[in-house]
């Protein structure tokens, strides 16, 4: 089974995301931020992320966006994740086919990620010393562009800081980052947030994710005070955290990949 987290530039319209979201097949999760105006929507298949995919260059604009968070395009980032029992080249193959498809379908030139280079590598680079691998060689008018990728499963993950300083805020993601986890910050309702990406699940835990956080933010006079899972996780992710602590960390059985599955 594939999953598919797509992360579409608009999450401040309650409006626009119920259309994005409305009546769509095998969708377990979508989970919205105002202020990065953005939502991830947590998808099976590879249907599903086509017509969601449509939605999003048929109502959205980029050139009207605003919001925190660096973004190439209306359909930022598609990737396609081989769970627990499925191949690997069978996510490989729907990257591929979501690429062209999307380059026939709708003119929006594709930046692909994964084995190749890393999402990061691809947001410094794209448009600059990096040209799309399918379609046009400029960005749709509306669209924008698309970073289509394969990869493994990760879990995107915020602590928020009691520090107003987005400079502090920089400093605590500069200082928690490592290999396996990816962070930025960012400065969101009068708070600094750190975001983060745990790319290497099976090694660092979400707890041991907010744990680094909290302990270098203490080393600049900050504390954390509150967590945030953005979209699912696998059940066996989940495990590795003490159950006492899930609630805190804003995790639990009801977040995980597989008891949405049950609940289709």
């Amino acid at each position: 089974m594939l999953e598919c987290v797509v992360n579409i530039s608009e999450g401040s319209d309650a409006r626009l995301v119920g259309q994005l979201a409305g009546d769509l097949n095998d969708l377990l999760d979508v989970h919205s931020d105002a202020d990065h105006n953005r939502s991830v929507f947590t998808l099976i298949g590879t249907e599903a992320p086509r017509e969601l995919a449509s939605r999003a260059v048929r109502l959205l604009d980029i050139n009207r966006h605003s919001g925190v968070h660096p973004r190439l395009g209306v359909v930022d980032v598609v990737p396609f994740v081989a769970l627990e029992g499925s191949a690997d080249d069978a996510a490989a193959a729907a990257r591929d086919e979501f690429a062209e498809w999307i380059v026939d379908t709708h003119r929006v030139p594709v930046f692909l990620y994964g084995p190749e280079r890393p999402l990061p590598d691809v947001r410094r680079r794209a448009w600059k010393s990096l040209a799309p691998d399918r379609g046009p060689n400029a960005p749709h008018p509306t669209a924008g562009a698309v970073c289509v990728g394969v990869r493994e499963v990760l879990v995107a993950y915020n602590v928020v800081l009691d520090s107003h300083d987005p400079d502090v805020g920089r400093r605590i993601a500069n200082a928690v980052r490592m290999p396996g986890l990816r962070t930025l910050a960012f400065a969101v309702s009068g708070t600094v947030q750190i975001s983060m990406n745990i790319v290497e699940a099976d090694r660092i835990s979400v707890s041991d994710a907010y744990d680094r956080v909290a302990e270098v933010a203490s080393s600049f006079g900050a504390a954390a005070v509150g967590a945030e899972l953005v979209g699912l996780l696998p059940r066996k992710i989940l495990d590795r955290v003490d159950e006492t602590r899930w609630s805190a960390l804003d995790i639990g059985v009801e977040k995980t990949i597989e008891w949405r599955l049950s609940r289709r």
